[in-house]
């Protein structure tokens, strides 16, 4: 690639990104366009394309298997009646909505896509919001940020997070025993923020409505198989990497994708094609088109050179490393989708690795999966700085994007600069608790 090339490429992504993050231009649109033009001036080539598609592959079956088994689960009419009990729960006080919502979100992150996780729960927290005579939008900005952070609570629960782990062969029963502390860590650091952060609803107080029975479940079976689905999903992310036949979580969801469209066919509580039109397309391309673009950053060498540049500055010091990714890749997942991000980053990484003699060259080689314990706390960093990082900004990830789709949805914009104002304290708090995660996990490595 000529110098020429490399500025240029540099000024496409520089220009997806100002058109994005200034509302210029719809963000699936501004990446694709970014795209066309990489191929146009023949930056990007159909081996190149084929080869982000490949790397998207993964986090976006995971995205995708999500969103339909959440489409499939929200006909059962169970997230009705969970709403009305979480209603009767708050008692009227904004302090036990907002808690209960974190309470609420938390646990569904741990098994499904933090994006789908907002599509899934967002009726209800706008159905109680509005109950309690409150603003959403800021409780859904909060949704956005607890999906994001307890993401990590699992190797499936984002797929910036699945991304680092599949590269380096972690299991999803080793992420539990290495990584998850760290992802409830993140979650309760936001509670001692709400009362600064959301003065005028954590201190509301609302009559709650006359208390109404409970709403039914008019096709019980149709909701048994549904709920069969999703637990067969989990039990398939927790064991199916042991299976003689070997089933990766993205091949899980999509498999508990397949399972969820036969029971809704069987059951004809809806069209097959309608599941179809209610997926988030638009999210789907969105990361799809940004991989290309990282592909397109990732060409120019830029990335190689920085590894080499690293090794020259902090040479063998992991631990001043680790801390650096874990700034540098958070500041650039809240200004980029942080799957891509990571997928950039990664290569940078293994490649200082190699460099400081950590391992050897083979690393580089696709399918390596003997990296030394020493090397898990700089791979934690990065985790920690795409998956936390990504709560700063609206556009940094998924989920964000989602709730800023949701809310102009029920008429309300969510602009860059009111996500900001939530989104910047909580990640500052959260990065800070990662970066103390990492430093433990670098001592107990000794």
């Amino acid at each position: 690639m000529s110098h020429f090339q490399v500025y240029l490429t540099l000024g496409i992504f520089a220009a997806v990104i100002l058109a994005i993050a200034f509302d210029l231009i719809d963000m699936a649109v501004a990446a694709l366009l970014g795209v066309c033009a990489m191929m146009a001036l023949g930056i990007l080539a159909t081996d190149d394309v084929m080869k982000a598609m490949s790397t998207a592959g993964g986090p976006l079956s995971l995205l995708f298997g999500g969103m339909v088994v959440a489409h499939v689960l929200s006909k059962t009419g169970i997230f009705e009646r969970v709403g009305a009990i979480y209603l009767q729960a708050t008692g009227g006080s904004g302090r036990r909505f907002l808690l209960l919502l974190i309470a609420l979100v938390a646990p569904v992150c741990a098994v499904l896509p933090n994006a789908t996780t907002v599509i899934l729960l967002a009726p209800i927290i706008i159905r109680v919001a509005r109950s309690l005579k409150l603003d959403f939008v800021a409780p859904l900005i909060l949704a956005a940020i607890i999906s994001n952070a307890a993401g990590m609570l699992t190797l499936v629960g984002d797929p910036a997070t699945f991304l680092v782990g599949s590269s380096i062969g972690m299991s999803f029963m080793a992420y539990l025993q290495k990584v998850s502390l760290a992802g409830v860590l993140a979650v309760l650091v936001t509670v001692p923020l709400l009362p600064w952060l959301m003065p005028s609803i954590w201190g509301a107080q609302s009559l709650l409505p006359p208390k109404a029975a409970l709403p039914g479940i008019e096709r019980p079976g149709f909701l048994v198989l549904a709920l069969a689905v999703l637990v067969l999903m989990v039990l398939l992310f927790l064991v199916g990497e042991y299976l003689p036949t070997k089933i990766v979580p993205p091949a899980v969801a999509i498999m508990a994708a397949t399972l969820a469209l036969l029971v809704v066919y069987g059951s004809r509580v809806e069209p097959v094609d309608e599941v179809f039109r209610n997926i988030d397309w638009k999210t789907l391309i969105f990361l799809g088109a940004i991989f290309c673009l990282v592909q397109g950053f990732t060409k120019t060498g830029l990335l190689q050179g920085m590894s080499l540049q690293l090794y020259e500055w902090f040479g063998a010091e992991l631990t001043i490393v680790a801390l650096l990714l874990l700034a540098g890749i958070g500041l650039l997942s809240s200004l980029l989708a942080n799957v891509p991000v990571v997928a950039a980053a990664l290569v940078m990484t293994k490649g200082y690795l190699v460099a400081a003699e950590a391992v050897p060259e083979i690393a580089l080689a696709g399918g390596f999966t003997d990296w030394p314990a020493a090397t898990l706390p700089v791979f934690v960093a990065m985790m920690f700085g795409a998956t936390l990082g990504g709560n700063a900004t609206l556009i940094g990830a998924s989920s964000n994007i989602v709730t800023a789709g949701i809310c102009a949805s029920e008429g309300e914009r969510l602009t860059f600069g009111r996500f900001l104002r939530f989104g910047l304290p909580i990640t500052l708090a959260q990065l800070t608790v990662a970066a103390i995660y990492v430093l433990a996990l670098f001592w107990l490595q000794r």
